[in-house]
């Protein structure tokens, strides 16, 4: 009898330990700990978003930068796109330098930024404060996260020369949400753009008998090694380059640089 009252006694203290346990962790409740982990990571707010619009001329957006380079093919060919906060011109010549072009745009909030050589071609409305000169190596700070430098671009061969003489216009390298972009404008593959480094995203012309062949700069974007490149610029006197061509030798020698072939000729 004595022994089954201990038996009893022990039953209930085992009984009561378990009640004051602590209740794990259920399932749900840990499904709702990592959703609330998920919900605290930061999402990206803002991402570059590239607009081809003709040849050399294009439109940059990121968050509350709007950029247009190269404005060409009169206002109606930026119709849908935000305004302008900043033009980008690279040379004189009529493919990449547009007074009818920039007339017709609202460039009331834009800051235009240009080398000299097409700044002195300004019409008195468009030399305001809110233009910009750079030469070849200058930099500008636009706004917070956001700086140009100006790279030079030229020409290399003696044939070629007459095209682009050195120090005239300007290739650009933008800063913009972390991101390194190089724009080449009328180069060939010269050692400025050879020595360029940890850049994002690289747009590449390829026209002869103005810029480089397409051999030329899929040499030169194997050594400098951007993350992405574009060709870009690519019509020449004879019709289009083969940028599937350059495509290729880019995949054939360096496989971690991605080609993105854009419509730049609709």
């Amino acid at each position: 009898m004595k022994h089954l009252y201990l038996l009893l006694l022990l039953g209930c203290l085992l009984a009561i330990s378990c009640k004051t346990d602590p209740k794990p962790a259920t399932t749900d409740a840990m499904e709702a700990n990592s959703k609330d982990l998920v919900s605290e990571t930061p999402s990206k707010e803002n991402s570059l978003s590239i607009h081809p619009i003709s040849h050399a001329t294009m439109a940059l957006t990121y968050g509350n930068d709007v950029i247009y380079v190269d404005p060409t093919g009169g206002a109606q060919a930026f119709k849908g796109l935000p305004m302008a906060t900043t033009v980008l011109i690279t040379d004189i010549h009529g493919d990449h330098f547009d007074l009818k072009t920039l007339s017709g745009l609202n460039l009331s909030k834009a800051t235009v930024i240009a080398p000299k050589a097409v700044a002195d071609l300004f019409p008195e409305d468009l030399k305001t404060g809110k233009t910009v000169v750079l030469n070849n190596d200058d930099a500008f700070e636009v706004s917070s996260g956001f700086s140009v430098k100006a790279i030079p671009m030229y020409n290399l061969r003696e044939e070629a020369l007459q095209f682009h003489s050195k120090g005239r216009g300007n290739g650009y390298v933008l800063t913009l949400g972390g991101e390194r972009i190089y724009i080449s404008g009328d180069t060939e593959d010269i050692p400025e753009m050879r020595a360029l480094q940890q850049i994002d995203k690289a747009f590449v012309c390829m026209n002869l008998p103005w810029t480089m062949t397409v051999d030329k700069a899929a040499e030169a974007v194997m050594e400098f090694k951007p993350k992405t490149v574009y060709p870009y610029h690519y019509r020449g006197k004879d019709g289009m380059s083969d940028v599937k061509k350059f495509k290729t030798l880019i995949n054939q020698g360096d496989e971690s640089i991605e080609v993105i072939q854009l419509d730049w000729y609709n």
